[in-house]
């Protein structure tokens, strides 16, 4: 080989090798380390692959979820854990005022959300805030009112909680088995609207359990996430107290018979919202999720969950799934004045945010659901 042909062959070599680099990025690069993992407290769906996919081959990460039902079955799940186990944890509203005084989550900087951007009804969301200070990000919620089977019950029977008592459905009425959606429902029922279903007297109180307590030879049952889903597909229960669209959306799609409405007495929201776990070191990527899931790319992901739809919190969520799902829209109520939009019934009065109880210890409703359940 002459030094002119050793030199050229030398250059090829090299400007292959150059190439093989830049055609294979896996090789020699950052994405070659194993992706990051983010250890995830939250309901059933939330790192799943139809919302975290995307992200995840995007960033190098994996969400490792654990997942609860309940609010109390969350904070139980952090008292039983070490220190900084959960780097993101996904709560119902409610129960983030409790995690902050517990030091399970880190205060978060409001600059660093698209607050602006938020429905004014959800931009100082109660429990999220303390003065200036912010604990939590919501990304979704949910209206509760009367679940139904549409082949044994009409829309107008459905209209109030009333129907939870209809003769059709003895033997029939099942419960999620949690007690602030189907206590607060009962609440409602009872006329307790000021301030709140959940901020009631003793005495108001003592006449919910009692009318809870009436209402047992209706039930045939008491069902976890799972078992709601199940028996109303079945038809083994013909209505279901304590839980609303993020069950019967499902079943809907999958074409069961099966509705909610919002009624006379008012519905509840669930609110389900970020915080940061305290003690992580990976604040930025977390807070890159939480902006993924914020934007109108995320909100589509979010409001269509295969888990349980959602509602959007955001102007430009309700923009984006306006043009993604016109259908989807317009069945969750998404579109400005329409009769089931929750911006609407929160205007109305007939919205009410699902809360813990005010006037009575959070373990006393507990207790009592306990009771009716082996009554």
């Amino acid at each position: 080989m002459t030094r002119s042909t050793f030199t050229l062959s030398r250059r090829r070599l090299l400007a292959g090798a150059a190439g093989a680099a830049l055609t294979t990025p896996m090789i020699n690069r950052a994405w070659a380390a194993d992706p990051v993992q983010i250890n995830m407290l939250a309901w059933y769906g939330h790192a799943e692959p139809d919302i975290v996919a995307e992200f995840e081959a995007a960033n190098n990460v994996k969400f490792v979820p654990k997942y609860y039902a309940g609010g109390d079955n969350m904070l139980g799940l952090i008292a039983q854990s070490p220190p900084g186990t959960y780097d993101l944890i996904l709560s119902d509203a409610e129960f983030v005022q409790q995690l902050n005084m517990a030091g399970y989550i880190e205060e978060m900087d409001p600059s660093l959300y698209p607050f602006d951007d938020f429905w004014p009804e959800y931009q100082n969301f109660p429990g999220h805030w303390t003065g200036d200070q912010l604990w939590s990000v919501m990304v979704r919620f949910g209206l509760l009112g009367v679940s139904y089977n549409s082949d044994v019950m009409t829309r107008e029977e459905a209209m109030s909680y009333n129907a939870f008592w209809n003769p059709k459905i003895t033997g029939k009425l099942g419960h999620f088995d949690w007690h602030l959606p189907s206590l607060g429902q009962v609440s409602l029922l009872m006329g307790n609207r000021d301030p709140s279903p959940f901020d009631i007297s003793e005495d108001a109180w003592e006449a919910v359990m009692d009318k809870t307590l009436s209402l047992k030879p209706q039930v045939g049952g008491y069902f976890d996430y799972g078992g709601t889903f199940a028996s109303l597909k079945n038809g083994e229960m013909l209505a279901m107290a304590g839980i609303g669209d993020w069950i019967t959306g499902v079943l809907q799609k999958d074409g069961a018979p099966v509705a909610s409405v919002i009624p006379e007495e008012g519905g509840i929201q669930w609110t389900e919202s970020y915080s940061i776990g305290k003690g992580t070191t990976k604040h930025e990527i977390i807070n890159k999720f939480i902006n993924y899931m914020l934007s109108p790319e995320g909100q589509v992901k979010s409001i269509k969950m295969a888990a349980y739809p959602g509602l959007s919190p955001l102007k430009s969520g309700w923009k984006a799934i306006q043009e993604a799902d016109p259908a989807e829209a317009k069945r969750s109520g998404l579109i400005e004045g329409d009769d089931q939009s929750p911006i609407k019934l929160l205007s109305e009065g007939r919205l009410f945010f699902r809360d813990i109880p005010r006037q009575q210890d959070l373990e006393d409703w507990n207790d009592f659901w306990s009771e009716y359940k082996t009554a």
